[in-house]
């Protein structure tokens, strides 16, 4: 992809800054096991000390166990002492905001927000386009030479938003319900929209010269055709296609759920 886009740049659109580069990145998160408690810095402190961008991002719950849970900010307010005597101690879970999941969910992480993904979670990511975190707990692991995974305690708490997290609670979403499919907007921040369309018959939509667009499947199968090209494109559980800028009319068929972003 990043061959492709240095060569086509406008597949980016007009609105997005092509120095940049692709401006969000989306994953898939699969938690067997319990990851670390992490921090990431906001736009301004990673452009002076990291020379990159920072990170806010949301999570889509594809999937989740009976007893799969994540971390979400702070149960209470903290101060750095506390934090530093709870990660010497191995009970900085004592501070932490824990969350019951269940498939469906929708979480958006600003930057300077604690937080962490536990076992049995499968998780959609969109984020921006960088990859600075910052350490603060890792349950005391060992890698396989055992030694501790390296935190990033100093930096975490110079961007920690040590306020309490108020107690999450999923937020009631308005669903738009139109002939072949539905839609609801389920994130929208200064970076990227994220909205979720559950396909039953088709979907028509237009990707505009001003910015890509991005769909990634979460359920079922379908396809995807444009007004020059009529052979769908098939796609499944687990596909993500980008759409470049100015690609015109689109539209899917089939039986289907999915995320779809734009910037």
């Amino acid at each position: 992809m990043e061959v492709v886009l240095r060569q086509h740049d406008e597949f980016l659109g007009n609105r997005v800054d092509k120095k940049y580069g692709l401006p969000i990145l989306i994953k898939f998160i699969d938690a067997e096991k319990d990851l670390s408690i992490q921090v990431h810095p906001d736009d301004d402190f990673a452009r002076e000390n990291e020379n990159d961008f920072g990170k806010s991002e949301m999570w889509y719950v594809v999937d989740a166990t009976d007893t799969a849970s994540l971390v979400h900010g702070f149960a209470h307010d903290v101060n750095e002492a506390m934090l530093r005597q709870a990660v010497a101690d191995g009970d900085l879970d004592k501070h932490l905001n824990k969350v019951h999941v269940h498939k469906g969910d929708v979480f958006y992480t600003p930057a300077g927000t604690i937080h962490g993904i536990g076992a049995g979670c499968l998780i959609a990511e969109i984020q921006e386009s960088s990859d600075v975190t910052y350490r603060v707990y890792d349950y005391n692991r060992v890698d396989k030479n055992g030694q501790k995974r390296e935190l990033h305690f100093a930096k975490a708490m110079r961007v920690l938003n040590m306020k309490t997290t108020a107690k999450y609670k999923q937020r009631a979403r308005l669903v738009h319900y139109y002939p072949g499919c539905s839609r609801e907007i389920l994130c929208r921040c200064q970076y990227f929209e994220t909205e979720r369309i559950t396909v039953t018959k088709g979907l028509a939509f237009t990707v505009m010269d001003t910015s890509f667009q991005v769909v990634l499947c979460i359920n079922g199968c379908g396809g995807l055709e444009t007004s020059e090209y009529k052979k769908p494109l098939r796609f499944k559980k687990g596909d993500c296609i980008f759409l470049p800028a100015g690609l015109g009319r689109c539209f899917i068929i089939g039986e289907c759920e999915i995320l779809k972003v734009r910037v």
